[in-house]
C-alpha cells in the first residue's frame, strides 16, 4: 500500500489526530452523514487510531461493519485498545494491510481514505484494488491535505481512480482539504 521513499504518518503522533479541535473543524458524522447509512459495510482505509472509525461505527448501527484498515500495528493497537469493552467494538474488524496492498476480499458498500493517498506510491494500483472490493454503486470518499497535495496531484489523482474504472461523482466540502466522491460503475 506504500512506499518507503513517501512519508508515512508516524504512531508517535497519532494522539494528534484524534482531538477536540479537530472534531470541530472536521466533524466526522457532519463529513460521512450523506453517505453512510445504517446496515452498510464500510472500509476507513489509514484509519490511524480511528478518529472516523468509531463514528463509523455507529453510523452503520447494528447490523452494519466497519473495516478499519491500516499499514501500521501501532495504530491498530491504539485504535483496540480505544474499542475495549465498547458497544462498538463488534462491528469494527482491524485489518492490517501489507506495505502495496490494502489485501481485503470483503466486499464493501463504502471506503474512506482520508488524508492518506498521498502517501501510496502506485496509485493506479491502489484504485484498481479499491474498485475491486466496491460493491457496484459503491463510493470511495477521497480528501486529501492542501499542505500536502497541490491542486495539480490532486487533479492527476483523481485521473487515476478514473482509470481504474472510479467515476468521480461529487466534490464535497470539507475544511482544509481537497475532496472527492468516486464510484464504481453498477457492473
Amino acid at each position: 500500500m506504500n512506499n518507503r521513499k513517501h512519508h508515512v504518518c508516524p504512531v508517535k503522533i497519532a494522539g494528534s489526530l484524534d482531538n477536540r479541535f479537530r472534531r470541530w473543524i472536521q466533524n466526522p458524522r457532519k463529513i460521512l452523514g450523506p453517505f453512510i447509512k445504517e446496515g452498510m459495510t464500510v472500509l476507513d482505509l489509514g484509519c490511524g487510531p480511528g478518529y472516523f472509525t468509531v463514528d463509523m461505527a455507529h453510523m452503520v448501527g447494528e447490523s452494519g461493519r466497519v473495516f478499519a484498515a491500516d499499514l501500521q500495528e501501532g495504530m491498530l493497537q491504539k485504535l483496540k485498545n480505544k474499542l475495549h469493552e465498547t458497544e462498538i467494538e463488534k462491528r469494527i474488524t482491524l485489518h492490517k494491510c501489507d506495505e502495496d496492498k490494502i489485501g481485503l476480499s470483503e466486499k464493501v458498500d463504502f471506503v474512506l481514505a482520508f488524508y492518506m493517498v498521498h502517501e501510496i506510491s502506485h496509485q493506479k494500483m491502489f484504485f484498481e484494488e479499491i474498485e475491486s472490493i466496491l460493491k457496484p454503486n459503491g463510493l470511495a470518499f477521497i480528501v486529501e491535505p492542501p499542505f500536502h497535495v497541490s491542486q495539480a496531484a490532486f487533479e492527476e489523482t483523481i485521473r487515476k481512480a478514473q482509470d481504474a474504472g472510479l467515476n468521480p461523482v461529487e466534490m464535497p466540502k470539507v475544511l482544509f482539504s481537497k475532496a472527492v466522491i468516486l464510484q464504481r460503475g453498477p457492473q
